[in-house]
């Protein structure tokens, strides 16, 4: 099992797996989810996929097991910036604009995570394994990038399996109804260490 964090500058080193990334978001978020998102040749993606993201996807033999993209605050494409602030604009209809207890913030030291997923395909007994090589390159690759804090949405139980495996998360807003399942938005603090 590897871990890669992609980036535009890097993902010509890795064949397939930028495509294999988005096949699998397609399938967990479109196909099992049923999420209504733009897809393409079996591939999800939306306006947070552009060159100032970073995706961090856990794989094996090219298969991607789990993922997380990564979005600097501070980006903007078009009216677009990262999903917990425009969902707080209303510019977004699926996601609650009271999602957060503060105003999203634009700072070069906060990113966005998002669009985590494991699929589900990842056997019962390897889950915990895959969840933590996802947390652990995911805190890496946003500390590198300069990040003291991540905020975003995860199910509602999450932050406690976080704070287990020594992530310090901490919801900030409300829990809400996301695509049919509870979530909330947390922060996540990169100054402690994992497990």
């Amino acid at each position: 099992m590897e871990v890669t964090t992609l980036s535009f500058d890097n993902l010509h080193h890795h064949g397939q797996l930028f495509a294999n990334m988005f096949r699998a978001r397609h399938r967990t978020f479109i196909q099992n989810a049923k999420w209504d998102l733009p897809q393409a040749n079996g591939m999800e993606f939306d306006q947070y996929d552009t060159p100032a993201s970073r995706w961090v996807a856990v794989h094996k033999h090219g298969e991607v097991l789990a993922g997380v993209r990564l979005t600097p605050t501070t980006h903007k494409c078009g009216i677009y910036s990262y999903m917990i602030r425009d969902a707080q604009l209303g510019l977004l209809d699926t996601i609650p604009m009271n999602l957060l207890n503060f105003q999203a913030p634009v700072d070069p030291y906060v990113w966005e995570s998002s669009r985590v997923f494991v699929s589900d395909a990842v056997p019962a007994a390897e889950r915990l394994r895959v969840q933590m090589q996802l947390i652990h390159e995911m805190v890496v690759s946003a500390r590198t990038l300069g990040a003291t804090m991540l905020l975003g949405i995860i199910p509602e139980h999450s932050p406690r399996l976080a704070r287990r495996v020594g992530l310090d998360c901490v919801p900030v807003g409300p829990v809400m109804d996301t695509g049919g399942m509870r979530s909330v938005c947390v922060s996540i603090s990169m100054a402690t260490k994992l497990h």
